[in-house]
């Protein structure tokens, strides 16, 4: 097995790809940013000679412009090579460079007149080379010390890959996970909402949890569920796939999503390593 690894680094501009790197570095990656794609030939040299023992765990920050050139380059590199594609939504990705007042890379290169024209234009040269990401995260409602979670999770030095997923519970109102392989929309459950005594509860309430389970639509679903789900973890594992992520949604994402997806995670954290996130419930509404 190679004893090598490179991470690169891309995704759309503001989505977090700096603050990735930090932590990467952090974490023991040799990280360098925007490295000139004039120069991926003398570094290819380097590591497939493997004689500076700070080239076996790399990280290579890449934009839109130079990512499909890394890509090509690297795959014959002496090396396990993953992709690390960071997102956020456009509406997310407006503020931060309002707020940090920052020119986006597609404006300096003239290839837009528009922040939002700079955005559209970045995201649909990603539209393809997304498929090759190793993993995905959305930045959009992550905190930084939400992010270093994830990375050390999927990232960290580990002598096997291990198949992991991650199941996020989230509410339809405030838009889908971007980074999420497979959602599931379970607003036709019967909600506990309209429940008074449950309505201030979420899903990790045991009142709440039994109401959305008791139901035998519920149970009917679930059933067929799990089948579907069986059958692609394993093909996903067969197929070399390392990480995958399933949403499941419901209105709010504070009740029926919530129930769902402790549900599934309970099921499948003994055969895989797996990871929830409830990412629009509140500890109270």
């Amino acid at each position: 097995m190679k004893n090598k690894r490179v991470i690169l680094v891309t995704g759309m501009s503001g989505a977090g790809k700096t603050s990735a790197m930090g932590i990467l570095e952090d974490m023991g990656y040799h990280a360098i940013d925007q490295y000139p794609p004039q120069l991926i030939g003398p570094l290819l040299k380097l590591i497939n000679k493997g004689e500076d023992p700070r080239l076996d765990y790399l990280a290579l920050a890449t934009s839109a412009m130079d990512f499909p050139l890394f890509l090509m380059r690297f795959e014959n590199v002496d090396a396990d090579v993953r992709v690390l594609f960071l997102e956020a939504s456009d509406e997310e990705l407006l503020l931060r460079y309002k707020f940090t007042r920052r020119t986006h890379p597609m404006l300096i290169s003239n290839r837009a007149n528009t922040l939002e024209d700079a955005i559209q234009i970045e995201r649909e040269m990603f539209t393809a080379m997304k498929e090759r990401a190793y993993y995905t995260i959305d930045t959009t409602f992550l905190k930084q010390s939400e992010l270093k979670e994830k990375l050390e999770k999927v990232f960290a030095f580990s002598t096997q890959p291990v198949f992991t997923i991650s199941f996020i519970s989230f509410g339809y109102k405030n838009g889908v996970p971007m980074d999420a392989d497979l959602l599931f929309d379970v607003r036709f459950l019967k909600n506990p909402h309209w429940v008074e005594e449950l309505r201030g509860l979420s899903g990790d309430d045991q009142e709440v949890y039994d109401y959305v389970m008791v139901e035998q639509q519920t149970q009917i679903f679930l059933s067929k569920l799990k089948e579907f789900l069986d059958y692609a973890f394993e093909e996903y594992v067969r197929e070399g796939k390392n990480h995958f992520t399933v949403g499941i949604g419901c209105t709010g994402g504070q009740h029926r999503s919530v129930a769902i997806t402790n549900w599934l995670y309970d099921q499948y954290n003994q055969k895989y390593k797996c990871f929830k996130n409830h990412r629009d419930k509140k500890d109270r509404l």
